[in-house]
């Protein structure tokens, strides 16, 4: 069986959303031959979590120290069985078919090493927000993430939270930045400066907005706190792309 790890990090806050993830992932449909892993990693050990983890065989649950969400999703991936990893963050769901559009992009073009989709907001009272900035389907080029958000504020064109990804190049990455925050923009950036990747137009997530998400705290826009990472983000960046040779090629 071919399968797709679907890693998720979760803090003891939002475990009470792991039902909802869940339930998105059940409703996914997968081509004939292929199926899901889902390890969970808790940024923590506690024992908040456990009770929302189901019991099903596909389902691999560990803790760890805390150390934020790149550290967690970096241990779970000890664990990843798949050719392909997708994220899923513990707050938000999949849209039906998004696991398979994911899947078809990375297989119809085999040049490519990384692919994300749109997504939407989903805000308290239930209602969807997007952005309207999201690039056309299609191939993403080399480099064109990082330039697109240096000129708009530092906002990422892709959202990093629908990242679908091949594991051999995440793992060549040392996956998560060890940031403690913007650790999946980081990721994305590096991604985009040695491979090219894929938009799919079609909502493949909705995105949580709740009082309780790490990026609504005050921390998150600390203004020192936040040049420091996108400086080391922009870095990494850049002397990736600068470095010959240093490119995704399909086997």
């Amino acid at each position: 069986m071919n399968t797709i790890t679907v890693i998720t990090a979760v803090h003891a806050p939002g475990a009470e959303h792991l039902p909802d993830a869940y339930k998105s992932l059940r409703e996914q449909e997968l081509p004939d031959g292929w199926d899901w892993q889902w390890v969970i990693q808790e940024d923590g050990e506690t024992d908040a979590v456990r009770p929302y983890v189901p019991d099903d065989a596909r389902v691999s649950f560990g803790q760890g120290r805390a150390g934020r969400a790149a550290m967690a999703r970096t241990m779970g991936l000890s664990r990843a069985e798949g050719e392909y990893v997708k994220v899923l963050d513990a707050d938000d769901m999949l849209t039906p078919g998004a696991l398979a559009r994911d899947l078809r992009a990375l297989t119809d073009h085999p040049d490519l090493g990384w692919a994300t989709c749109r997504a939407l907001d989903l805000l308290p009272d239930g209602s969807t927000v997007g952005f309207e900035g999201d690039p056309p389907q299609g191939p993403i080029a080399r480099g064109a993430l990082l330039e697109f958000w240096r000129a708009n504020g530092y906002r990422a064109q892709v959202h990093p939270v629908t990242l679908f990804v091949r594991r051999d190049l995440l793992l060549a990455l040392g996956g998560w930045m060890a940031l403690p925050a913007s650790e999946d923009t980081g990721l994305l950036m590096a991604l985009n400066a040695v491979s090219r990747g894929w938009f799919t137009a079609e909502t493949g997530l909705l995105y949580r907005k709740w009082p309780g998400q790490v990026t609504s705290q005050s921390a998150h826009t600390d203004e020192a706190e936040r040049a420091a990472r996108f400086a080391v983000v922009e870095a990494r960046a850049r002397v990736l792309a600068a470095m010959d040779g240093w490119r995704y090629a399909a086997r």
